[in-house]
């Protein structure tokens, strides 16, 4: 072999021992590489499967917040009709007070002809027929005649107490 032939091959183990130890660092930040390539698959799988869990509590969360927004728009529309059917039982009642006063001041005598109050008819809103209920068109006398509608169990113990005062 030749001198060249020496240069070159001592040149060349020169080189491959300079290479080698880079040659470790780069095959050990390749295992670090691989070691994270996978950890973050890992991560993305995890990261899909709490957003498909999220997805799924949302549209359950928007399911419930849906039903529960229908049973309160029903709950309104049944409070609804239960103000206007107590609109009206307030009107009639304010009615019957008016008439049962107009009763005790003729029973008592205390109030003068002229001054007595002419009973007025309950006001009728508009109802459906389920709903309608008879009105009187005068007011009863206490004379125990038969009502031009029934009365309820409280105004016929008031009427009986208040022939029974009359009486006496």
């Amino acid at each position: 072999m030749t001198t060249l032939e020496w240069v070159l091959q001592g040149a060349l183990a020169l080189g491959l021992l300079v290479a080698l130890p880079v040659a470790v660092r780069l095959e050990r930040a390749l295992t670090g590489l691989r070691r994270d390539r996978e950890a973050m698959a890992a991560s993305m799988k995890g990261f899909a499967e709490a957003t498909r869990e999220a997805e799924g509590a949302t549209l359950r969360l928007r399911a419930a917040a849906d039903s529960a927004g229908r049973g309160m728009a029903e709950q309104t529309a049944s409070a609804q009709a239960l103000r206007e059917d107590l609109r009206f039982l307030v009107e009639r009642a304010e009615g019957l007070a008016d008439r049962l006063d107009a009763a005790i001041r003729q029973a008592r005598g205390t109030a003068p002809a002229a001054a007595r109050p002419a009973p007025s008819p309950v006001p009728s809103p508009v109802r459906s027929p389920a709903h309608a209920i008879p009105h009187p068109v005068a007011p009863p006398s206490l004379a125990e005649e038969e009502p031009a509608m029934p009365r309820t169990r409280v105004e016929h113990e008031l009427l009986q107490a208040l022939i029974r005062k009359r009486v006496s």
